[in-house]
């Protein structure tokens, strides 16, 4: 929702006509995850890059930016037992890993006092894999899937700001962001085969002819994202705000990865959040120049599983804390929050969420001058 004249909002294109300083950006975060189902519990962590960025304004009251933004990561390594009607143990290994990312070009304008406007134009990438292997008690081979989809495609987003001022002390800030449909192409390819279980050596394989049931390059349609957002603050000081997003992801399908107790219904989320700065002048101490910020979010994410619906709970708190003599500053981040259910056989997902970002600023195109 928020845009200024230091700091890049990556979300919302609009806010780049507030920029007055060359801003260079970059996080990255490590997640803790508590995985538990009704009878076990495990835990594991992984570390992400969670973006890379650089903008700058081109014209009065315009900016721009672009940058790397991972959208999407899939890992996952499970282990399934069941036994079968002769008393023998099945095991089930499922594995997955990859991930989509985007490049992207940002631009934003404000034609009118207090309105600005801004588009992005993404290209997602990236390539995604899942194996499942399966072996049965005293049998001496085992049996695998291999898939692997390698995705690609644009998609385009608009932005539009409105923050009017009251009293001249106090602002509005509203925002309208629109997400659009993302037509991706998504290239596929499938390995059948058996592997002897003494050393896990691959005795046959065979690639599926996709092409014969058309799912050699099948299509993934993103549904349009719709945002809207509205707060009120105090320039330099403080801001409350709410954000409410709603997808119609009902309409979406993979049906290359398809699985049978799995589908999806539209998602949405709502947020609260906001920020204080005791006194951001330079001569106050450096705890009252530090901004402070709290926020808490909800997701129904649209994915249902074994019919439960798979929703999210998040708590975030961070600090702002300014670098000496300079407009730059290091944020970090953190968020504790729930996935998901032990219902029904699933697995409820606790995390822990830390990032940690850096804001630089610089000056371009200054004609230097002699005193």
């Amino acid at each position: 929702m928020l845009g200024d004249s230091i700091h890049l909002n990556l979300r919302n294109p609009a806010a780049l006509s507030k920029l007055r300083l060359t801003t260079y950006s970059a996080a990255v975060g490590h997640t803790e995850y508590r995985l538990k189902d009704f009878t076990e519990e495990q835990r594991t962590s992984v570390t992400t890059l969670d973006y890379l960025a650089i903008g700058f304004p081109v014209a009065r009251n315009m900016g721009v930016g672009f940058g790397l933004l991972p959208v999407s990561s899939v890992g996952y390594d499970l282990l399934s037992e069941t036994t079968n009607s002769q008393g023998q143990t099945i095991t089930n290994a499922f594995n997955g890993e990859g991930g989509l990312n985007s490049v992207f070009v940002s631009v934003g304008w404000e034609p009118i006092k207090n309105l600005s406007v801004g588009v992005t134009g993404r290209f997602n990438f990236g390539t995604l894999t899942y194996e499942r292997v399966q072996s049965v008690e005293d049998v001496q081979f085992g049996t695998l899937d291999r898939r692997e989809s390698r995705i690609s495609g644009f998609d385009v987003n608009y932005a539009l700001n409105y923050t009017p001022k009251i009293k001249d002390k106090y602002t509005v800030y509203s925002s309208l962001l629109i997400n659009t449909q993302a037509n991706l192409v998504s290239k596929n390819s499938e390995r059948l085969g058996s592997f002897l279980l003494a050393n896990q050596r691959e005795i046959e394989t065979v690639d599926v002819n996709l092409d014969a049931v058309n799912l050699r390059n099948t299509e993934i349609k993103i549904p349009t994202r719709y945002t809207v957002g509205l707060g009120f603050g105090e320039d330099r000081s403080w801001l409350l705000g709410a954000e409410y997003s709603m997808q119609q992801f009902s309409d979406f399908q993979n049906i290359f990865l398809a699985q049978t107790n799995v589908e999806y219904q539209d998602a949405s989320t709502i947020a609260f959040g906001g920020y204080w700065v005791p006194d951001y002048t330079p001569l106050a101490s450096y705890f009252k120049r530090v901004t402070y910020r709290a926020g808490l979010r909800y997701d129904k994410t649209g994915l249902v599983v074994n019919n439960k619906e798979i929703n999210n709970f998040g708590i975030n708190f961070g600090l702002g804390l300014p670098l000496p003599n300079s407009f730059s500053n290091l944020n970090l981040g953190f968020e504790l929050g729930r996935r998901g259910t032990t219902d029904q056989s699933l697995i409820e997902e606790s995390y822990l969420n830390i990032s940690v970002g850096l804001s630089l600023n610089a000056r371009w195109f200054e004609k230097r001058k002699i005193n």
